[in-house]
């Protein structure tokens, strides 16, 4: 047996200091067992005691807000009497030790938190960053991370219906998987965690419990080394059929009145449920270890606490419902066992085989975790960049890039995944700006989209963070929808770097100066730090989970172009070309600062362009990002099968800056009458152009080439079945 000392507390991720407030607290040497539990809840992946001083500028307050950070996930009014209840979280750190069970027990994780309040899961999305495709480990991460997303959505029976992809030798040794869940709820029928009642029964329920995921919330709170392939034993195994199991005999059991408190067994497993249940309810917390289902034999207080076994829940349960409840997950075929009560103590103690394996005061273990304000240090501003010589030509540079990593067709990937399962997928990955799903019953439609780009916030976090979700709330009003709130995942590198903390602070700033202008409220999240690999730290990524509704899901629109239709761009083009793809993958450098973000005209824009949706006025809609303005009627061809004659730019900006700069804010519109939307935007004060008319079977450029959709779409499609196929030789 392990002796508890300094140097086994810095092993569980505890500094001296910290173990010293352990000793503190404790008034003696910890067991194991206390010790491991402090060791989780002070962690940085459950504590955030990096990052919860800068989570304090976001804002996070609307009137249709009902529950904000500190649930397991926020919950917006939609109207009807209908809440949505979403949240993204990471699985990074274990998606790189094994990929497919690290990427199918995210999924199955933020499922639970989703349900856990009472919601029934309606759709899946995910964001993800891989390494450079030529990197040896690449291939195998992308595999084996989209069979995990695929392979656990869709035995669940929920949608994946949206994401983005993005690679960059940043994430080489450390890849990102963040998954979405967003669940429908009735909006007075909200569950949360705080436990309540003293005497009353804590139920453990689901599956059994192994040795599986121990520790995992220490390893993801630490950057990886040369021995992370030794880490497999920390990465927790799903099972997808029992999850839908559980969410079934979950959701029967909320229409009854016999729960008092509930909370899935995620990172720290019965730690951190038992812990953050009794502690915001006040109250104290009994466990009897005997009583809790196990799958292997001969497992130890610690083990047990510890555990991230996947499909378990922690319920707090009426006496005198206990029957009824046992009873449901019987019918379901899961484990039900009573192990514990409530007290009033307000300490938690566990018992295992008669002894006492803990005994914690509940109140100290929260209020004096760890809070540390880290130093900070500016990124340097990148310098303007200057002229840059046009090496490719318009045509060229636009099949270059619809080839390219970051920009050729994701169908491969969502091609795996089940995104019309439950029949309310209305605009499906690919078709549309964000994801449509209509609400079972009701004319109302959900407008989801995950967004975020790395090397922007690189180059200027502030102004990266701001255009995270800046996009989110563009690719939302795309479809003609209002945004309401987002969550986001905020992934970084060693917070103990000042530079890595500089990052996450600006981001930060932002954030928050978008949300507010935009109204557009933080109601959940996840902060993934320590994502370093040998010293070397990802590209700083706040991805942002957005949600919107539309009253009508017929509204909805998509992308695709279809004939006789004139083409005009919404939002002032300057020509900005700094680290835009065109710069990266055409020029051959990663330069210059970010596009700036005007977020007053970022609103008034989209402001506009919604409204003109809603009343009928546009036949297709697709906000300019990634690649330029030429991308996006590249898109938009490819995706309605029909081609377009395109108009010279203005003279005073270079065609190649006009057609391929990253201006943000910025939207093209299908529409049938072009002056009374050109003159609607003079009205309003949004600068508009008319870009040229749709139809035929090829793309006409400016100068007079034309290449036809086909070769568009095998330039679109080439790259992901052909290098996918290449590691199969």
């Amino acid at each position: 047996m392990s002796t508890v000392d300094a140097a086994l507390a810095r092993s569980f991720g505890l500094n001296d200091e910290e173990y010293a407030r352990v000793l503190a607290i404790q008034g003696r040497t910890p067991t194991l067992t206390e010790l491991g539990i402090f060791s989780v809840m002070w962690s940085e992946h459950c504590s955030y005691k990096s990052s919860r001083i800068w989570l304090k500028e976001l804002p996070t307050e609307a009137p249709w807000v009902i529950h904000g950070p500190g649930e397991n996930a926020g919950v917006v009014d939609i109207g009807d009497g209908l809440a949505a209840v979403f949240k993204m979280e990471s699985h990074n750190h274990p998606s790189f030790i094994e990929p497919y069970q690290g990427a199918a027990t995210g999924v199955g994780g933020i499922l639970r938190d989703v349900f856990t309040m009472g919601a029934r899961p309606v759709a899946n999305l995910n964001a993800l960053r891989f390494g450079d495709p030529q990197h040896p480990r690449t291939r195998a991460v992308v595999d084996g991370v989209v069979r995990g997303i695929g392979g656990y959505g869709n035995c669940v029976g929920v949608p994946t219906v949206g994401g983005e992809v993005n690679f960059h030798p940043a994430f080489n040794g450390n890849p990102l998987v963040n998954a979405m869940t967003v669940g429908i709820a009735p909006k007075d029928r909200i569950f949360l965690s705080a436990a309540a009642g003293v005497g009353n029964p804590v139920v453990y329920v689901g599956s059994k419990t192994g040795r599986d995921g121990i520790h995992g919330a220490t390893m993801a709170s630490a950057e990886f080394g040369q021995d992370s392939e030794e880490k497999r034993p920390t990465v927790q195994v799903g099972d997808p059929f029992t999850e839908k199991l559980l969410i079934e005999a979950c959701l029967e059991l909320m229409a009854t009145d016999a729960i008092v408190a509930i909370q899935d067994m995620g990172a720290a497993g019965l730690t951190s449920s038992s812990v953050e249940m009794a502690g915001k309810g006040g109250v104290g917390i009994a466990l009897d270890l005997d009583a809790v289902p196990q799958r292997e034999a001969g497992m130890t207080a610690y083990e047990m606490m510890l555990s991230e076994s996947q499909e378990r829940m922690l319920i707090v349960l009426r006496p005198e419902r206990e029957a009824v409840a046992r009873a449901i997950f019987a019918k379901w075929e899961l484990d039900f066992s009573v192990i514990g009560r409530l007290t009033d103590t307000g300490r938690i103690v566990v018992r295992h085989q008669g002894r006492v394996e803990a005994d914690i005061a509940l109140a100290p273990l929260a209020e004096q975790a760890p809070l540390y304000r880290r130093p900070t240090a500016p990124t340097p501003a990148p310098p303007p960049l200057g002229a840059v010589a046009d090496p490719a030509g318009l045509g060229a540079a636009l099949r270059r890039l619809l080839a390219c990593p970051d920009l050729c067709s994701r169908a491969w990937i969502y091609d795996q995944y089940d995104a019309t399962v439950g029949g309310q997928t209305v605009k499906r990955p690919g078709a549309a700006d964000a994801a449509v799903v209509r609400i079972e019953g009701h004319a109302r439609a959900l407008a989801l989209t995950t967004d975020c780009t790395p090397r922007y916030c690189a180059a200027d976090a502030e102004a990266g963070g701001a255009q995270a979700v800046a996009e989110a709330w563009r690719n939302l009003t795309a479809v003609g929808a209002r945004p309401l709130a987002i969550t986001d995942n905020l992934n970084f590198g060693n917070p103990e770097k000042p530079a890595v903390m500089g990052q996450f602070a600006a981001a930060i700033r932002g954030m928050a100066a978008a949300c507010r202008a935009l109204d557009f409220p933080v109601v959940s999240g996840n902060v993934s730090l320590y994502n370093e690999t040998e010293g070397r730290a990802i590209l700083p990524t706040p991805a942002i989970g957005g949600l919107g509704v539309l009253d009508d899901a017929a509204q909805a629109v998509g992308i695709a172009l279809r004939p006789g239709l004139d083409l005009v761009l919404l939002g002032a083009t300057a020509g900005h070309l700094g680290q835009s793809l065109w710069l990266r993958e055409i020029a051959g450098h990663e330069a210059g600062p970010p596009p700036p973000v005007d977020l007053a005209a970022e609103r008034r824009t989209g402001d506009f362009v919604r409204a003109r949706i809603l009343a009928g006025a546009v036949a297709a809609c697709h906000d300019v990002a990634d690649g330029g303005l030429l991308v996006a009627v590249a898109e938009m061809a490819l995706t309605g099968d029909v081609g377009a004659r395109l108009r010279a730019g203005p003279d005073e900006v270079p065609p190649v800056a006009f057609w391929f700069g990253e201006d943000q804010g910025r939207y093209v519109l299908a529409v049938a009458d072009a002056p009374a939307l050109l003159a609607a935007a003079a009205a309003a004060g949004v600068p508009a152009r008319l870009l040229g008319t749709s139809g035929g079977a090829g793309l006409t450029l400016p100068g007079g080439e034309t290449i036809s959709v086909t070769e568009l779409r095998q330039a679109h499609a080439r790259f992901l079945p052909a290098w996918m196929a290449a590691g199969e030789t």
